[in-house]
């Protein structure tokens, strides 16, 4: 997907080197139709500059700065020295994040797609998600409930979340705590399996959500959470400690929640 507007000063951008002069370089902007920007030699590079092509080549791809913007001129002028190398390689992974969800609107939708009708999805993806990718990340981790707020139809909503599910590579964190268990009851080992098995959810865990609960050494299990952000993964890790705490109350019975495994079972 191509942008049609402008962009704004003080925006990244990333393009390809199409013409290098003595003067400067002239840069195609990839995330906007047929805009073109100049990056003056003063802002090629930093220092004193003998040969602007001992910095860049043509056909480089590049990011650069958005200095200034003049639509009436159709002049955009960049710098690429005002660029360090950590917003450089994220510039450049958001742009290939763009490149594949662009190509997940042609599976999802086909390639004959109009350019109306892909505006009209992707400006929702835009307006409800930030960008496109973000928006297929969000489909492939919770499914239609991420889309449900939107106004996309139920078809679109479904063609949406299978290509995410087939395609996107989900971000996943782990994090991991311990409860420790006792119950003086006389079926206390029945009601600490019980336990165990609340603390897994009962089969009502969310899908995003992988939850495992595992025997350390008496009295201690292991909690261990997988999901796509650690504020889901901590928030599902204390439930689980806590359903697990509320069976063996029930029972006469103690729970401990802690982040660390107690030392002395090393």
């Amino acid at each position: 997907m191509k942008y049609s507007g402008w962009p704004e000063p003080g925006e990244l951008v990333v393009g390809r080197v199409d013409d290098i002069e003595d003067f400067g370089v002239f840069v195609d902007l990839l995330e906007y139709e047929d805009k073109r920007g100049l990056s003056h030699i003063s802002e090629v590079a930093s220092g004193w500059i003998k040969n602007v092509r001992d910095h860049v080549s043509e056909d480089q791809r590049v990011v650069a700065k958005v200095l200034d913007v003049d639509e009436g001129s159709q002049q955009i002028d960049l710098s690429l020295k005002d660029v360090n190398d950590h917003q450089r390689k994220d510039k450049i992974q958001e742009w290939k994040n763009e490149q594949k969800a662009d190509n997940w609107m042609e599976i999802a939708f086909g390639e004959d797609l109009d350019g109306d009708r892909y505006a009209e999805i992707a400006n929702t993806f835009l307006a409800e998600f930030g960008t496109l990718y973000d928006g297929f990340e969000q489909a492939a981790i919770h499914g239609e409930e991420a889309l449900e707020e939107t106004a996309l139809t139920e078809d679109d909503i479904a063609a949406i979340v299978e290509t995410a599910r087939d395609n996107v590579s989900v971000p996943y964190v782990t994090v991991t705590g311990y409860v420790d268990l006792e119950c003086p009851a006389s079926d206390g080992v029945d009601i600490i399996r019980e336990a165990m098995q609340a603390a897994e959810g009962n089969g009502d865990v969310p899908e995003e959500v992988d939850l495992e609960v595992t025997y350390v050494g008496s009295p201690e299990y292991r909690i261990e959470v997988q999901a796509p952000d650690y504020k889901t993964a901590e928030s599902h890790l204390e439930e689980s400690a806590d359903r697990a705490a509320a069976v063996v109350a029930e029972y006469g019975g103690t729970a401990q929640y802690h982040r660390e495994r107690h030392e002395d079972d090393d």
